[in-house]
Protein backbone atom coordinates (compact mmCIF):
# COMPACT_ATOMS: atom_id res chain seq x y z
CA UNK A 1 0.00 0.00 0.00
CA UNK A 2 1.21 3.25 -1.19
CA UNK A 3 -0.21 6.96 -0.07
CA UNK A 4 -0.02 9.73 -1.53
CA UNK A 5 -0.50 13.24 -0.01
CA UNK A 6 -0.64 16.26 -1.70
CA UNK A 7 -0.47 19.47 0.13
CA UNK A 8 -2.23 22.42 0.51
CA UNK A 9 -4.41 24.35 2.27
CA UNK A 10 -8.74 23.48 2.06
CA UNK A 11 -10.38 26.46 2.54
CA UNK A 12 -11.88 27.83 -1.28
CA UNK A 13 -9.98 31.00 -1.59
CA UNK A 14 -6.53 28.81 -1.69
CA UNK A 15 -7.85 26.95 -4.65
CA UNK A 16 -5.36 27.14 -7.77
CA UNK A 17 -2.87 29.30 -5.28
CA UNK A 18 0.80 28.45 -5.84
CA UNK A 19 0.95 26.83 -1.82
CA UNK A 20 -1.99 23.98 -3.48
CA UNK A 21 0.48 22.70 -6.08
CA UNK A 22 -0.18 19.31 -3.87
CA UNK A 23 -3.50 19.09 -3.97
CA UNK A 24 -3.69 19.72 -7.82
CA UNK A 25 -1.64 16.93 -8.65
CA UNK A 26 -4.00 14.26 -6.24
CA UNK A 27 -6.83 15.78 -8.46
CA UNK A 28 -5.09 14.32 -11.24
CA UNK A 29 -4.02 11.59 -9.97
CA UNK A 30 -7.74 10.93 -8.35
CA UNK A 31 -9.42 11.67 -12.25
CA UNK A 32 -6.51 9.38 -13.93
CA UNK A 33 -7.43 6.60 -11.55
CA UNK A 34 -11.03 7.28 -10.47
CA UNK A 35 -10.93 7.95 -7.22
CA UNK A 36 -13.34 10.34 -5.09
CA UNK A 37 -11.18 11.94 -2.70
CA UNK A 38 -14.21 12.67 -0.20
CA UNK A 39 -14.24 10.78 2.51
CA UNK A 40 -12.98 12.54 5.65
CA UNK A 41 -10.69 10.61 8.00
CA UNK A 42 -7.09 11.04 9.04
CA UNK A 43 -8.16 15.28 9.71
CA UNK A 44 -7.70 14.64 5.44
CA UNK A 45 -10.23 14.40 2.42
CA UNK A 46 -8.87 10.85 1.19
CA UNK A 47 -9.57 8.71 -1.56
CA UNK A 48 -8.64 4.96 -2.68
CA UNK A 49 -7.25 3.78 -6.10
CA UNK A 50 -4.92 1.34 -7.35
CA UNK A 51 -2.10 2.20 -9.41
CA UNK A 52 -0.74 -1.03 -10.91
CA UNK A 53 -0.99 -3.50 -8.53
CA UNK A 54 -0.87 -1.62 -5.33
CA UNK A 55 -3.78 -0.13 -3.13
CA UNK A 56 -3.56 3.71 -2.90
CA UNK A 57 -4.51 6.35 -0.66
CA UNK A 58 -4.70 9.88 -1.91
CA UNK A 59 -4.64 12.57 0.87
CA UNK A 60 -5.62 16.05 1.27
CA UNK A 61 -4.89 17.40 4.71
CA UNK A 62 -7.54 19.43 6.52
CA UNK A 63 -5.27 20.91 8.40
CA UNK A 64 -4.11 23.80 6.77
CA UNK A 65 -0.26 23.71 5.59
CA UNK A 66 1.48 24.61 8.36
CA UNK A 67 -0.03 21.24 10.45
CA UNK A 68 0.01 19.07 7.82
CA UNK A 69 2.74 16.76 10.37
CA UNK A 70 -1.05 15.53 11.95
CA UNK A 71 -2.54 14.18 9.03
CA UNK A 72 0.44 12.17 8.63
CA UNK A 73 1.45 11.16 11.73
CA UNK A 74 -2.40 9.99 12.16
CA UNK A 75 -1.85 8.39 8.81
CA UNK A 76 1.44 6.09 9.57
CA UNK A 77 0.56 5.04 12.63
CA UNK A 78 -3.43 3.74 11.83
CA UNK A 79 -1.29 1.52 8.54
CA UNK A 80 1.75 1.18 10.33
CA UNK A 81 3.46 1.24 7.25
CA UNK A 82 7.30 2.13 5.86
CA UNK A 83 7.97 5.94 5.48
CA UNK A 84 8.94 4.76 2.14
CA UNK A 85 5.78 4.10 0.98
CA UNK A 86 4.35 7.85 1.93
CA UNK A 87 4.91 10.08 -1.14
CA UNK A 88 4.50 13.75 -0.38
CA UNK A 89 3.62 16.31 -2.97
CA UNK A 90 4.36 19.92 -2.45
CA UNK A 91 5.66 23.66 -3.93
CA UNK A 92 9.09 24.69 -4.07
CA UNK A 93 10.11 28.23 -4.37
CA UNK A 94 13.61 26.79 -5.40
CA UNK A 95 12.79 25.63 -9.08
CA UNK A 96 11.37 27.52 -12.04
CA UNK A 97 7.36 27.14 -12.30
CA UNK A 98 6.33 23.66 -13.70
CA UNK A 99 9.65 21.77 -12.67
CA UNK A 100 9.05 18.76 -11.29
CA UNK A 101 12.17 17.44 -8.47
CA UNK A 102 11.96 13.34 -6.96
CA UNK A 103 13.72 13.16 -4.13
CA UNK A 104 14.43 9.76 -1.72
CA UNK A 105 14.17 11.63 1.34
CA UNK A 106 15.26 15.25 2.50
CA UNK A 107 15.05 18.20 4.73
CA UNK A 108 11.82 20.39 5.20
CA UNK A 109 13.64 23.77 3.86
CA UNK A 110 11.82 26.59 4.13
CA UNK A 111 8.56 25.04 3.62
CA UNK A 112 6.33 24.84 6.69
CA UNK A 113 4.08 22.17 5.67
CA UNK A 114 7.67 19.90 5.25
CA UNK A 115 8.51 20.99 8.79
CA UNK A 116 5.67 19.70 10.08
CA UNK A 117 5.88 16.33 8.75
CA UNK A 118 8.84 16.03 9.69
CA UNK A 119 8.81 17.25 13.11
CA UNK A 120 5.52 15.14 14.00
CA UNK A 121 7.13 11.48 11.84
CA UNK A 122 10.18 12.31 13.47
CA UNK A 123 12.31 11.41 10.10
CA UNK A 124 12.53 13.06 6.63
CA UNK A 125 13.26 9.07 5.31
CA UNK A 126 10.05 9.76 2.57
CA UNK A 127 9.69 9.96 -0.98
CA UNK A 128 8.55 13.72 -2.15
CA UNK A 129 7.69 15.31 -5.50
CA UNK A 130 8.57 18.59 -5.73
CA UNK A 131 6.95 20.82 -8.45
CA UNK A 132 8.49 24.61 -8.95
CA UNK A 133 6.57 27.27 -9.01
CA UNK A 134 9.47 29.77 -9.06
CA UNK A 135 10.58 32.38 -6.05
CA UNK A 136 8.21 35.24 -5.31
CA UNK A 137 9.15 38.85 -7.21
CA UNK A 138 11.92 41.07 -5.45
CA UNK A 139 10.27 42.76 -2.65
CA UNK A 140 6.69 40.78 -2.72
CA UNK A 141 6.28 38.99 1.05
CA UNK A 142 6.79 35.41 0.43
CA UNK A 143 3.27 34.42 2.20
CA UNK A 144 1.41 36.60 0.17
CA UNK A 145 3.52 34.94 -2.64
CA UNK A 146 2.77 31.52 -2.15
CA UNK A 147 -1.24 32.14 -1.48
CA UNK A 148 -1.79 34.03 -4.70
CA UNK A 149 -2.54 32.61 -7.75
CA UNK A 150 0.06 31.52 -11.30
CA UNK A 151 -0.26 34.57 -13.55
CA UNK A 152 -1.46 33.68 -16.97
CA UNK A 153 1.51 32.91 -18.80
CA UNK A 154 2.83 30.73 -16.22
CA UNK A 155 -0.24 28.46 -16.88
CA UNK A 156 1.09 26.17 -19.27
CA UNK A 157 4.08 25.38 -17.44
CA UNK A 158 2.55 24.69 -14.05
CA UNK A 159 -0.35 22.59 -16.08
CA UNK A 160 2.77 20.62 -17.45
CA UNK A 161 4.35 20.41 -13.86
CA UNK A 162 1.22 18.80 -12.43
CA UNK A 163 0.63 16.41 -15.39
CA UNK A 164 4.83 15.42 -14.74
CA UNK A 165 4.29 15.02 -10.57
CA UNK A 166 1.36 12.75 -11.24
CA UNK A 167 2.89 10.56 -13.79
CA UNK A 168 6.16 11.04 -11.66
CA UNK A 169 4.14 9.54 -8.50
CA UNK A 170 2.90 6.85 -10.91
CA UNK A 171 6.04 5.59 -11.90
CA UNK A 172 7.23 5.57 -8.06
CA UNK A 173 4.23 3.39 -7.44
CA UNK A 174 4.80 0.63 -10.13
CA UNK A 175 8.25 0.92 -11.00
CA UNK A 176 10.66 2.41 -8.19
CA UNK A 177 11.86 5.82 -7.07
CA UNK A 178 15.37 5.52 -8.92
CA UNK A 179 13.34 4.91 -12.34
CA UNK A 180 11.07 7.86 -11.46
CA UNK A 181 13.95 10.43 -10.81
CA UNK A 182 15.93 9.26 -13.70
CA UNK A 183 12.84 9.75 -15.92
CA UNK A 184 11.69 12.97 -14.44
CA UNK A 185 14.97 14.45 -12.46
CA UNK A 186 15.40 16.34 -16.03
CA UNK A 187 18.31 19.37 -15.82
CA UNK A 188 18.12 21.54 -18.38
Amino acid sequence: MYVVVGLGNPDKEYEKTRHNVGFSVIDILAKEYGANVTKIKHKALTGECRIGNEKVLLVKPLTYMNLSGETLIDIYQYYKMDLENIIVIYDDIDLDTGKVRIRKKGSGGSHNGMKSIINCLGSGEFPRVRVGISKPPKGQDLANYVLSRFRKEEQEDIDKGFETAAKAVDCIIRENIDVSMNKYNKHE
